[in-house]
């Protein structure tokens, strides 16, 4: 048994997960207790979360934890997906499951905020890139419709703060998280009131603010009960997945110095950029549409949202929906890699980011679609089709990664990739051969090593961030890629550039 356990909770858009991350000495090692599904649920028209089939899932996982490790578990944190919130009424009431950032009911809401107040302004609150899935433009969607959400809240709490609020009864908002709204500012680390007001949205629900390491105390009785943990201690991780990934990213930074390495945290969502110690607010960071979300360690992650894996999840979802009985096997995710290996490359590319791909009905049509409509050649099966996405999400590294490297003022050498993108040995080496740096990818569970590192650290098992990375680094194996095929993507990521081009 480790002298330490730690329980991590990872709420993802497609799954959760409970994992305990074993700490003896400098080795850690990660085991899953739990896993279960996760995913958006149409209700008369409105995509939701199942707020209460998750609890059901945290509860179920903390107790075959607590069979298995009994008191050497010393701390839970939870940590999930952005923007997404959860609203309070009189007595605590939640009113009503979650609405999901893939919902139409904010469409038109950026477009109504930059008429009113301008994108320079909305940015000098924020720092924020304009993504319409944003909180800022959710929350204008309910003021729209008069929601009586919205005039009988009393309480605003993101996903991870809305669990931790059910295990413990206190109402915080975590800094990492908080920061994916477009209402905070990262200058001051406080709400952005004064946006809020402009907007004619409320200021007086949000609870206090709270950064990663936070110890937010005890479980409720009722939980302690049904758990079978009498004293465990809940720490606040950095709630946002990506901060909690970033943490677990194994690289060494120097004091002072410019950033030469970047990180890609990749899953359905391929978040790419640097950790700075102040917020880069310039014309220039709002002209490249880069955003400033909260670090652990007081650090800011400078980075910008491409769509990810999300393209091929999708192909493949409607793939087996459409598979006839006794052949799903040829989509499994080594099938469709071998099949992708297989077909011609470089023939077909699609902007990851185009708003056709956001959630279409059919993914692999809307792939053929585009790829119709550009005037490019249609990629033809399964391995073309896919081929095409993972070719165009590595070219969309590289076209971020030139931008990013503008921000920094100096040359970003290495890549690391973490997440379940790692997975993915094609996009790792086509990333690396896109973006002619070497790839180092690992950890894959670097999100709930981020969220059990940040728990050690508060326990004082663990010094500091630098120190966790050490030992992240020693416990984990990592793979390395090297760029390939220099000429061939160079040629490539020129007919790229003009497609992003003329598709925007």
């Amino acid at each position: 048994m480790a002298s330490h356990v730690y329980l991590a909770v990872d709420l993802g858009a497609s799954s959760g997960r409970v994992l305990a991350g074993l700490l003896d000495g400098r080795t850690l090692t990660l085991e899953e207790v739990h896993r279960f599904e996760n995913g958006a649920v149409e209700f008369v028209g409105t995509l939701h979360w199942d707020v209460l089939g998750l609890w059901k899932n945290v509860l179920e996982g903390m107790r075959m934890a607590r069979l298995k490790y009994g008191d050497a578990v010393r701390s839970i944190g939870v940590d999930s997906w952005g923007v997404d919130f959860g609203l309070l009424g009189r007595d605590d009431v939640l009113l009503g499951n979650p609405v999901t950032y893939r919902d139409r009911r904010t469409d038109g809401m950026m477009d109504q905020a930059i008429a009113k107040l301008g994108r320079e302004e909305i940015f000098a609150h924020t720092g924020l890139q304009f993504m319409t899935i944003n909180t800022l433009y959710q929350m204008m969607a309910l003021k729209r419709r008069n929601s009586p959400w919205l005039e009988g809240a009393k309480t605003f709490l993101m996903m991870a703060d809305l669990i931790h609020w059910l295990l413990t009864g206190v109402k915080a908002n975590e800094v990492t998280n908080a920061t994916t709204t477009q209402f905070f500012n990262p200058v001051r680390r406080t709400w952005a009131t004064e946006l809020l007001e402009k907007l004619d949205l409320p200021t007086d629900i949000f609870p206090p603010l709270v950064e990663p390491g936070t110890k937010l105390g005890k479980l409720r009785p009722a939980v302690a009960a049904e758990t079978g943990f009498a004293n465990l201690d809940v720490v606040v991780p950095g709630t946002h997945d990506t901060a909690s990934a970033v943490l677990a990213v194994p690289a060494r930074s120097t004091p002072g110095a410019k950033p030469d390495w970047c990180y890609i945290s990749s899953g359905t969502w391929a978040l790419i950029g640097i950790e700075t110690p102040a917020p880069v607010m310039s014309d220039l960071c709002r002209q490249l549409t880069f955003t400033n979300e909260g670090g652990v360690g007081n650090t800011i992650r400078v980075l910008k949202n491409i769509t990810g894996l999300w393209l091929v999840q999708e192909c493949r979802r409607i793939w087996l929906q459409q598979a006839a009985e006794g052949t799903a096997a040829r989509y499994d995710w080594t099938a469709l890699a071998s099949a992708s290996a297989e077909a011609q490359p470089h023939v077909a590319f699609i902007d990851p980011d185009d708003p056709s791909f956001t959630a279409p009905a059919n993914m692999p049509e809307a792939i053929r679609d585009f790829c119709r409509r550009t005037g490019q050649t249609v990629p033809d099966g399964e391995g073309a089709i896919f081929r095409t996405a993972i070719e165009s999400l590595a070219l969309k590294c590289r076209y971020t990664l030139l931008k990013l490297e503008q921000l920094n003022g100096g040359p970003i050498r290495t890549i690391h990739i973490v997440g379940g993108g790692t997975r993915n040995r094609e996009l790792c080496q086509a990333t690396a051969d896109a973006c002619g740096r070497p790839v180092v990818a690992g950890p894959v569970e670097a999100t709930a090593v981020g969220n059990v590192m940040m728990q050690a650290i508060a326990a004082g098992t663990v010094a500091d961030i630098a120190e966790a990375r050490q030992i992240v680094g020693e416990s984990f194996a990592v793979e390395r890629y090297e760029p390939r095929d220099a000429a061939a993507w160079e040629a490539a990521y020129e007919r790229f550039v003009r497609l992003v081009a003329t598709s925007q």
